[in-house]
């Protein structure tokens, strides 16, 4: 996630880190050297050239720029309920920490909650298509059952058996049993949202329209700019582009919120908060610190 101070006016400008401009540099550019070949040939051979009214452009683009902006409205939807949902596993994390104080054995209580850090790390790493047990491993006690296709809900049905044994011996009440219970449920939502998101992307057929037409109306513009604005075609062809390509570059960039790119969710961040909340609580000193933004890139 980029993470900027408010820009003034040079770096509106001029700034690259976040922007998309980089993904979509080439296509601009095959627009605007599109745009100075069709006017050349208009300059030059104006008999084969047959002048296009801007009338439908100005339909189709305000059409497109309506639609664009209703699917960028549906990413950044996915993209803010994800970073809602990875607020809620903290808010369940912490009250786990708080309602698991009354477990007087403190090697079990901190399994457990080692067991928090381990389901968070594996739950980044199943949403990034990475290794669970892998990133989960140096905070597990024992691997989860082999064979298991869910390491996260393994590990938080373990940690489940585990409360549910010390309210079977009375260690704990059945009411602080169920308070715990709850926030491994939580969790749970927590996961099932974020699988949801992952899993379940735009319905293509409506990102495809919008792409075919976005590339269609960059393309076509030319001809319609070409005799009125002449060679002042290629830049007011180049900003317009420049728009509809971004757009659509957005909407893909935000469609999915847990990857690696410089505008996903900060989880790696979020994961450290999990980790530096247990680790107080067990009473650790020093604590890992706090992941900060590096060169405006929080990850």
């Amino acid at each position: 996630m980029i993470v900027h101070p408010r820009p003034d006016v040079l770096r509106v400008l001029f700034t690259l880190k976040g922007s998309i401009v980089k993904r979509i540099a080439l296509r601009c550019l095959m627009v605007t050297l599109l745009a100075a070949l069709i006017v050349l040939i208009e300059h030059h051979f104006p008999a084969f050239f047959y002048p296009v009214s801007a009338t439908p452009f100005t339909l189709l683009g305000l059409s497109l720029s309506i639609f664009m902006s209703f699917r960028n409205n549906v990413c950044y939807d996915r993209w803010w309920e994800g970073r809602k949902a990875w607020g809620q596993l903290i808010i369940e994390a912490r009250s786990f920490i708080r309602e698991s104080q009354v477990i007087n054995d403190e090697h079990l209580r901190a399994r457990l909650l080692r067991g928090l850090c381990g389901f968070a790390h594996a739950l980044n790493a199943r949403l990034r298509n990475e290794d669970e047990l892998q990133a989960a491993g140096p905070w597990l006690a024992e691997a989860p059952r082999a064979g298991s296709y869910n390491p996260c809900d393994a590990i938080l049905r373990e940690i489940g058996e585990q409360c549910s044994s010390l309210a079977a011996d009375k260690h704990i009440s059945e009411w602080r049993y169920t308070l715990l219970e709850q926030r491994l449920v939580g969790m749970s939502q927590v996961q099932a949202t974020c699988e949801r998101i992952k899993s379940t992307p735009m319905p293509f057929p409506y990102t495809l329209l919008l792409h075919r037409t976005s590339y269609i109306f960059c393309l076509l513009l030319p001809f319609a700019l070409a005799e009125p604005l002449g060679w002042l075609a290629p830049a007011f062809t180049t900003i317009i582009s420049y728009t509809f390509f971004g757009l659509d570059a957005i909407g893909n960039e935000l469609e999915d919120p847990f990857g690696r790119d410089e505008n996903d969710l900060p989880t790696d961040a979020l994961v450290r908060t999990v980790e530096r909340d247990v680790l107080s609580a067990l009473g650790h000193e020093p604590l890992p610190p706090a992941l900060m933004p590096v060169d405006h890139v929080l990850s």
